[in-house]
């Protein structure tokens, strides 16, 4: 999986997860799930490295 920015929106989320926008959320809403660095209009954003890292470890990713 190629992360390129740093900071990442569900929109950003769903595609390397293989998953639409929408079902970002489910797992978002999990306790274990990263924290967002910011709360926008558009929506939450989170610390790319931290979605990478709860991925893999939840093997959501290699």
């Amino acid at each position: 999986m190629l992360w390129i920015n740093r900071l990442t929106g569900t929109s950003e989320i769903a595609k390397p997860l293989g998953v639409s926008r929408q079902r970002t959320s489910q797992p978002a809403q999990r306790e274990d799930f990263p924290e967002p660095v910011a709360r926008l209009a558009a929506g939450p954003i989170w610390e790319t490295t931290d979605i990478e890292r709860w991925s893999r470890e939840t093997g959501r990713i290699d």
